[in-house]
């Protein structure tokens, strides 16, 4: 009789979460887009993991400095200030991949928001694909800071960067090729 309590508690629980996923807003919580660039990779990665020129390409962050002493490595941090019509805002992110010609990744306020770009050689120059994730600890954060608006928030972030991710692409296009 225990034994088919702790079973029967067990599936209403599956049950609950299963209705819950099933139920709630439906939001892409990775985005990845490509773009070739007449550059070869090393070059387009320097050019990229400086993240002070991210204000040159980005459609909402707006400017990045890096905290004194830090630069494109491992570990390092940095701050990013951006900006909608609605509210201006600062970010604290710490890199976390740094591999030159290869990848260069962030982390957006403690592993709520994963950035990243990749190099792949392509013909004489890169094929660059930029992703965004949305974390598991974004998606609890967010839950605690804004409630019952939480969903319409994450999707929100979704929306800029699903047209933010092609917007910069070009512009990094355009910086590196000097076109």
């Amino acid at each position: 009789m225990a034994v088919e309590r702790v079973l029967t508690s067990h599936w209403q629980a599956e049950s609950a979460i299963a209705a819950w996923w099933q139920t709630r807003v439906v939001t892409e919580l990775t985005l990845s887009d490509s773009i070739s660039v007449a550059v070869p990779p090393d070059e387009l990665y320097a050019l990229v993991s400086d993240v002070t020129r991210t204000g040159e390409w980005s459609p909402i962050c707006k400017a990045c400095w890096w905290d004194e002493g830090s630069g494109p490595q491992v570990g390092a941090w940095f701050t990013g200030r951006n900006e909608t019509p609605q509210r201006t805002w600062e970010t604290r992110s710490q890199v976390v991949a740094a591999e030159p010609g290869r990848k260069f990744a962030w982390q957006v306020n403690n592993g709520w928001v994963h950035w990243e770009y990749a190099f792949e050689p392509e013909g004489g120059g890169t094929r660059l694909t930029e992703r965004w994730e949305f974390l598991p600890a974004g998606i609890a954060g967010f839950h605690e800071r804004y409630g019952a608006h939480a969903e319409t928030q994450i999707q929100q972030r979704h929306d800029a960067a699903k047209s933010g991710i092609p917007a910069t692409l070009a512009a990094i296009k355009k910086a590196a090729e000097g076109s």
